[in-house]
């Protein structure tokens, strides 16, 4: 409205010198009328914005199966050297996708029991794993770690529906 206001006035004030200060007209009703007119719609918009605003932050959904298998991939030409101290990220990041990973097939619309065996993978390497996620305790589970991204990514390659 106020943009529309602007431009209205620019256009009757020609533009030149003082184009920035709203016109007034020879019948101070006119004005009036245009003021009265402006604090109503104010007064209109307030009545009609929202009362007790939602603030709840909605929870994100679940990535796609194709994305969060494409991230998983994206650990395959990785690898790391137990002991070395160049494992935290490494294994870290594999962990985190996995979990992803299963979040996201479990929440597909396909159901769980299409995804059975991976699901049944990576429940498993959770068990193992726990709550865990030091660069110790992960390194100690180098091989299930590894092992498991590695076998879900050869049942996936016989289902590429789930992923292209």
């Amino acid at each position: 409205m106020a943009a529309a206001l602007v431009s209205c006035t620019q256009a009757s004030s020609g533009g030149g010198p003082g184009a920035d200060v709203p016109g007034t007209s020879a019948e101070p009703a006119a004005d009036r009328a245009r003021g009265a007119e402006s604090a109503g719609d104010a007064d209109r918009a307030g009545r009609e914005a929202p009362t007790g605003e939602d603030t709840t932050v909605p929870s994100p959904e679940p990535a796609l199966v194709r994305d969060a298998f494409a991230t998983l991939q994206a650990t395959l030409g990785e690898t790391c050297t137990p002991g070395a101290g160049d494992c935290a990220y490494f294994l870290g990041r594999v962990t985190q996708e996995l979990t992803e990973l299963d979040e996201s097939m479990r929440a597909d619309s396909k159901g769980p029991g299409h995804f059975a065996k991976p699901l049944a993978d990576m429940k498993a390497l959770f068990a193992t794993l726990g709550e865990d996620r030091t660069e110790a305790h992960l390194e100690k589970h180098f091989s299930a770690i590894v092992g498991t991204r590695d076998g879900i990514n050869t049942w996936m390659q016989d289902h590429p529906d789930d992923y292209r």
